[in-house]
């Protein structure tokens, strides 16, 4: 039997640039007025027999704008960025840059002390693959981190490709199979 699981993208809390590693702000005022112009296309995932969101104020946020009443999976939290939780990628760049360097070039390393790459795109297949097949679908509002590594894992890409997957706020992408058999599901645009 297989699953199906749609992944939502959580709305913004601040501007691309300005983004921090596992940042925890709540929804910024375009994050809101994203909801709102969007909410039509996604309130019939509010359907699915199971809905959860990652721990973070914005997914949850998100999850209850669309009237999802999400429940919050640890599982799905960002990745831990150790000592750059908090930083922008500029920053860390400017004050750290072999590490950065070493931390995109090698999906196993951890130069911020946190999780590898690797890990946590592992982490999140394996929620991915625990999920009960139901006779409806999931839905899940997630970072956009965690739906990249989701994306990653049910392809089995090299993780490298983590790189190349920009998933903007709002974005909705659905998997469906079993464990360890993910196909990658897009659908057409409805009017």
């Amino acid at each position: 039997m297989s699953v199906r699981v749609s992944l939502v993208a959580a709305a913004r809390s601040s501007a691309l640039l300005a983004e921090r590693f596992e940042d925890d702000r709540p929804l910024d005022h375009a994050g809101w007025h994203e909801i709102q112009l969007t909410a039509h296309t996604l309130l019939p995932l509010g359907a699915a027999e199971l809905r959860y969101c990652s721990p973070t104020p914005r997914s949850r946020a998100t999850g209850e704008a669309l009237g999802f009443a999400p429940m919050a999976q640890p599982a799905l939290r960002d990745c831990d960025m150790g000592r750059w939780r908090g930083w922008t990628l500029a920053e860390v760049a400017a004050r750290e840059p072999a590490a950065v360097d070493a931390w995109l070039a090698d999906p196993r390393s951890a130069p911020h002390g946190g999780e590898p790459l690797l890990a946590f795109i592992s982490r999140i297949g394996g929620w991915l693959d625990t999920r009960p097949a139901c006779d409806g679908f999931i839905v899940a509002v997630a970072e956009p981190a965690v739906v990249r590594a989701a994306l990653v894992y049910a392809l089995k890409a090299p993780p490298a490709t983590y790189w190349n997957v920009d998933v903007r706020p709002l974005s909705r992408v659905t998997l469906t199979g079993a464990p360890g058999r993910w196909s990658l599901s897009l659908e057409a645009a409805s009017g």
